[in-house]
């Protein structure tokens, strides 16, 4: 099969290629899907995971990618609740080969069924962005009606969700971003926009959440913005630094079946809209990784047919 993998860690970027790889096998629990669509995280070539197993062993070549939609060719020994045939999109796991090929394994569990007029495309761009903002907004944080939320990075793949997951539950929306991303957030429901270029931080006032997807100064900077009680929630990196009175998290997606189900049903009904940045087919994924312009939302794999 096609696919893309790396084996230098040194070469970061440059060290993608696209390539003749195995087809993968079906371990027990496993299912074996016909990628039509994959994923990406920019920063994953940065992840031990892409590079090591659970066990810290060396597992390059490895494929990177852990988002997909596509269709159950095979299932493993003692699989249940998918079949043969079925269309599917889920995330895999950190530190197995992951989406950007044409087929790969996946455990039964980290894929939901993805209804018949949910495209692939979009069905890809959901699931580690639909569920990073879900956990970090009500699993983490408990954001409920009649609360304000600062959503740092709102015109990308996980922020632009998380503005639609906010606003529906009644929450009052503030997005961050770039001064060309305000038209976007605005028209997925923020309430207000700052630009962080111009604008200064601090002038937002207090809030009850902070979800930060950006890290750093401006991770630094936003707890001195979380009121008494309330809660900064981070997927960017560790937190060193604590509101003086309210909590501060760090966490890493995980999956969720009845979440992906719920989250796809939210599509079909228009009440979610992933932003698709940009198509581009697998041959075209390695320059993906550094793209030569800014696009708003969430790069898209086109894998079928590779």
């Amino acid at each position: 099969m096609r696919a893309i993998t790396v084996k230098d860690r040194d070469a970061g970027v440059s060290g993608l290629t696209f390539t003749e790889a195995p087809h993968p096998h079906a371990a027990e629990n496993d299912v074996i899907v016909e990628v039509h669509a994959a994923g990406f995280t920019p920063g994953e070539l940065d992840w031990p995971s892409t590079w090591t197993d659970r066990a810290g062993r060396d597992r390059t070549p490895s494929v990177p990618g852990h988002e997909l939609s596509g269709v159950v060719t095979e299932l493993g020994y003692g699989t249940t609740g998918l079949t043969i045939g079925q269309r599917v999109f889920g995330l895999t796991d950190w530190t197995c080969n992951g989406t950007l090929a044409q087929y790969t394994a996946v455990e039964a569990r980290n894929l939901a069924p993805l209804p018949a007029d949910v495209d692939h495309v979009t069905a890809a761009a959901l699931p580690i962005s639909g569920l990073t903002a879900w956990q970090a907004l009500f699993d983490h944080a408990h954001l409920t009606t009649g609360q304000s939320v600062l959503i740092h990075g709102a015109a990308g793949g996980v922020g632009s969700i998380a503005v639609q997951l906010a606003r529906e539950a009644g929450a009052r929306v503030i997005a961050t971003g770039r001064a060309a991303d305000r038209d976007t957030a605005l028209g997925l429901g923020a309430d207000t926009f700052a630009d962080l270029q111009a604008e200064k931080l601090e002038d937002i006032g207090e809030v009850d959440v902070v979800f930060d997807v950006i890290g750093g100064e401006i991770l630094e900077r936003s707890t001195a913005l979380v009121r008494p009680g309330g809660t900064l929630v981070t997927v960017a990196e560790p937190v060193t630094v604590h509101p003086h009175d309210g909590r501060a998290i760090f966490f890493v997606v995980e999956p969720d079946r009845a979440r992906l189900a719920d989250l796809a049903e939210r599509l079909r009904n228009g009440r979610l809209k992933p932003i698709i940045g940009a198509v581009r087919t697998l041959a075209e994924a390695a320059s993906a990784f550094t793209p030569d312009k800014r696009t708003p939302g969430k790069t898209i794999i086109s894998v079928k047919g590779a």
